[in-house]
């Protein structure tokens, strides 16, 4: 078995603001099961809970080079359901309440450089570096050009996952070079520059070894001109390294047996009483008109254009006509926050817009809606819908990335399927889509079958991790695909 660090710049339960926090709160144990020393380190935020710092042990300390720079770091650890967890501390960087902010290239170029730097004193030489995103893309670039030539660093691999290509830490030349101290040859198009920019995406996808992102259609998706955001020659380039692997959800925080959010526990075998409980709870707590047979649809989401929201703008009209509950938790762009306010404005009866963060009212809305509503333009993989079907609310999505991957159409003649979907970024198509699916909600041995379908899926971590201990083993020479 194999000895991997994780770096990332969030991870649950100690920092998390959206998917790669929950991918770093999950895979690692799950690798741990499976007898991989796995060890993960962070920042060590301001904003992490008390009671996790009061389990943390300090380590030592170090000042770390950051071009003309010293800083000081501090080491931390804690050990969790067999993953040992470091935290690098700077108050100057991490003090804040955020975790991220207008200088993080600065911040994480001093966690990229820190993450190396201690890995002396630790006295643990990873087999792998498995770096997550932007934030930590530089890593196996001054891997290469500094620390190679250390007796201790050298066979170390890495592997590079994308979580989302949109976000690509893109910075001026000069900004880059003197933070990581590097010299003008590493910012040439084949590997640094990006239209007369640095980008630190770009960075990782050049120097890891081997690159994955978070589902086998995205993994299609970004090697095209429509999916690629600019890097997709290079992912053609290579695409013999690159690797699709479905992300998972913590099935035991997202499990409707054990959930002591809501208001009535229940399994498949018994969905119909507790889903008909927890709409009417939710259905009290939140003003609607108590009504356990009207179909209720659920939206648990970043107010973001990614996900599809001029969609329903452009279909809110009709929307607002059927005769369903709709109800939207979640914060972002102001454009869309004020839109879902107004429509529930309008219709105070019927929807509800709950412009926050809620992680209770999240779990609340997954137990009492029928219907789960994604129509994401692009989604890398998606645990929304996952979640969703855990619960027995019934995915609706856009048919691209992880959304295509994991929720399959309802064939009403075979009765095989676990949702909905539609292709087209189109609201003549998201409506007619879900009028297809209140038109199966009617008939309730039908609706039945569908409910016990999505939540028979495994979403687990289990095979997801089967899939990057493979991965692993390619690296490490075990044996070529």
């Amino acid at each position: 078995m194999s000895k991997i660090l994780m770096l990332s710049s969030e991870g649950a339960p100690y920092a998390k603001s959206g998917g790669l926090g929950d991918v770093l709160g999950a895979l690692p144990q799950a690798l741990a099961t499976m007898g991989h020393d796995v060890r993960v380190m962070l920042p060590l935020y301001a904003s992490i809970d008390t009671k996790h710092k009061e389990e943390m042990q300090f380590l030592f300390y170090i000042y770390v080079p950051l071009g003309w720079r010293n800083k000081y770091c501090g080491v931390f650890s804690l050990k969790k359901n067999g993953v040992t967890y470091y935290f690098l501390d700077n108050e100057y960087y991490f003090g804040g309440p955020e975790l991220y902010r207008w200088d993080d290239l600065e911040r994480f170029a001093f966690f990229d450089k820190a993450a190396l730097e201690v890995l002396p004193k630790l006295d643990y030489k990873p087999d792998i570096l498995h770096l997550n995103d932007w934030q930590t893309g530089m890593v196996p670039v001054i891997l290469k050009a500094y620390y190679e030539k250390n007796n201790f660093y050298q066979g170390i691999k890495s592997v590079f996952t994308i979580h989302n290509l949109k976000y690509q830490g893109r910075y001026s030349k000069d900004a880059v070079a003197d933070f990581f101290s590097l010299d003008q040859s590493y910012f040439t198009d084949d590997k640094l520059e990006f239209y007369n920019d640095a980008n630190l995406m770009k960075a990782g996808i050049v120097y890891a070894d081997l690159v994955t992102t978070v589902s086998p259609t995205y993994a299609e998706e970004i090697k095209t001109p429509l999916g690629g955001e600019g890097l997709d020659g290079l992912l053609r380039a290579r695409e013999n390294d690159l690797f699709g692997i479905l992300n998972g959800i913590d099935t035991f925080e997202y499990n409707p047996r054990f959930d002591k959010y809501i208001e009535k526990q229940y399994s498949i075998s018994d969905f119909q009483k507790g889903k008909r409980e927890n709409k009417t709870a939710l259905q009290k707590q939140l003003g609607l008109l108590p009504d356990a047979e009207k179909p209720m649809i659920g939206l648990v989401s970043r107010l973001v254009g990614q996900k599809g929201l001029d969609i329903i703008r452009y279909a809110r009209d009709e929307l607002s006509q059927f005769d369903v509950q709709l109800v939207i938790l979640g914060t972002g762009e102001e454009e869309y926050e004020n839109m879902f306010r107004r429509l529930a404005w309008e219709n105070s009866d019927k929807i509800s817009a709950n412009i926050c963060f809620d992680n209770r009212l999240a779990h609340q809305i997954y137990a009492a809606s029928d219907i789960f509503l994604m129509p994401s333009l692009f989604e890398p993989c998606g645990l929304g819908q996952l979640i969703a079907m855990a619960y027995g609310s019934v995915p609706l999505v856009r048919e691209t990335g992880g959304l295509k991957d994991t929720v399959r159409p309802y064939n009403e003649f075979t009765g095989e399927g676990n949702g909905f979907s539609f292709a087209p970024p189109d609201a003549q198509d998201f409506l007619y889509t879900l009028r297809r699916a209140l038109h199966f909600y009617s008939d309730k041995k039908v609706w039945s079958g569908l409910v016990k379908n999505a939540m028979a899926q495994d979403f687990s971590w289990n095979e997801s991790a089967k899939m990057y201990d493979r991965i692993y083993k390619k690296l490490m020479g075990g044996f070529d695909e």
